[in-house]
């Protein structure tokens, strides 16, 4: 069965119960602008899937755009800023799509939508010279599947994109050329082959490979699930549910009060129900709630949601605040040691280096305080002496401090907090993850 909207309020009332949100999956949607014609290989996916309706739909949202992925957007300035969003359902999951700007300007809005993230879809370009340009160090297409890994992304999807291209022509060795070139890269990565990775070649000019499966005789060599069939069947993540309520904010805008915007990671909310948003301890109550833009009266884990606050003004709320239960409150700190990989950098560094870290919701200026040691990428030794400097490609530990008191948890314990990247002039050039909080 094709996949459906729920559009009316009833329906979503009804998927407001426990039973709807282990169900839930957000999809990131990124890579380079050269490649993907977001728009088009998307609004091609909902009109192939009955699901074009959407796309008429105003949000109501900070974003103030059509959420079908800015859609219209392109035709203004051809480039996704801020990350759009669109809802649909199938017979067994509800998705929300986000689609994450490709261009390397706006790579901090795309570490936001990746933080909500149980799906990256990686869509590169399969067209002779875009793959390459993109890929090439440096390129979107490496540092949009990096954050992708960072932001905790379960699985990756990578579309092959362009093959009806004249270049191209569905053609399988250029289809493996491209696969050969970025798999080393994904490994590197982390992202395990057998498990945590799906390649699949795709047009989102024609929608070949999207809803059905490819003909025979247009792919003769590719006769795997096409698009959301596969996504379709990929199993739901486990929620924290009986955990304490815990929902980073993304957003804030004014509008009759004070709302948010977030992705529920753990726990319960109602309307009416006392939280607290760290990490100033402020008092709030929740007076009204919308899942993928329709009023409802509880979410869990795993919808992105909006809530008006009351007892808070709008312009005391930050991105990064994390709104939570008053018996679990959020964790804050300002030093921290944690274990950081550096990716790329072409020069060292060493104690008294800043840079911007993104963790979760937030951006935070930081600096090295200390090197405490390196860590052996082949045999996980740590080093007895703490080294001077630290360079591209090394493993170490290091002492860290915020220009101010964020929320933040060790890795172990709540991976969703403790994940983080550093970016410096515009690059991201190391990831890391919260080994402990200091003060």
């Amino acid at each position: 069965m094709l996949p459906r909207l729920a559009t009316s309020v009833e329906t979503r009332l009804k998927l407001t119960f426990p039973c709807r949100y282990h169900k839930n999956s957000q999809i990131s949607l990124c890579g380079s602008t050269d490649h993907v014609w977001h728009k088009t290989l998307m609004s091609r996916s909902i009109q192939n899937s009955e699901m074009f309706l959407i796309c008429l739909k105003v949000s109501s949202s900070y974003f103030n755009c059509l959420p079908l992925l800015s859609l219209f957007l392109v035709g203004v300035k051809g480039k996704t800023v801020e990350v759009g969003r669109a809802y649909f359902e199938t017979d067994k999951k509800h998705f929300t799509i986000l689609d994450a700007p490709g261009h390397k300007s706006f790579v901090p809005n795309m570490i936001g939508g990746a933080a909500q993230a149980d799906l990256a879809v990686l869509v590169i370009s399969a067209r002779k010279g875009e793959f390459e340009t993109g890929f090439d160090r440096g390129g979107q297409t490496r540092e949009h599947a990096m954050l992708a890994k960072t932001a905790g992304v379960k699985h990756l999807m990578v579309l092959i994109n362009k093959m009806d291209d004249p270049t191209v022509e569905w053609s399988e060795e250029r289809y493996n050329e491209c696969k050969e070139k970025i798999l080393p890269y994904l490994r590197k990565l982390g992202f395990n082959p057998a498990k945590d990775l799906t390649f699949m070649p795709v047009s989102g000019q024609t929608g070949q490979g999207l809803k059905d499966q490819l003909e025979e005789s247009v792919c003769p060599w590719y006769r795997g699930d096409p698009f959301i069939t596969f996504i379709d069947n990929l199993p739901s993540l486990n929620r924290k549910m009986d955990g304490p309520f815990l929902m980073p904010v993304l957003e804030k805008y004014k509008d009759m009060g004070t709302v948010v915007m977030g992705k529920v990671e753990s726990g319960e909310m109602k309307k009416g129900q006392s939280l607290i948003l760290m990490p100033n301890r402020t008092p709030v109550v929740v007076d009204q709630l919308w899942s993928d833009d329709e009023e409802v009266t509880s979410v869990g884990p795993g919808e992105n949601i909006k809530v008006k606050l009351k007892g808070i003004e709008e312009e005391d709320v930050s991105p990064g605040f994390v709104l939570c239960d008053p018996s679990a409150p959020a964790r804050t700190g300002r030093i921290f040691d944690a274990q950081v990989v550096i990716l790329e950098h072409k020069s060292i560094i060493c104690a008294g280096y800043s840079a911007v870290m993104h963790i979760h919701c937030v951006a935070e200026e930081v600096t090295v305080k200390a090197l405490i040691c390196l860590i052996d990428k082949k045999t996980g030794e740590k080093s007895k002496t703490r080294p001077r400097f630290v360079k591209q490609d090394q493993v170490a530990i290091m002492r860290i401090e915020c220009a101010g008191v964020i929320c933040l948890e060790q890795f172990k314990l709540f991976p969703q907090m403790g994940r983080f990247t550093l970016r410096d002039e515009g690059k991201t050039i190391a990831i890391g993850k919260v080994l402990k909080v200091v003060e």
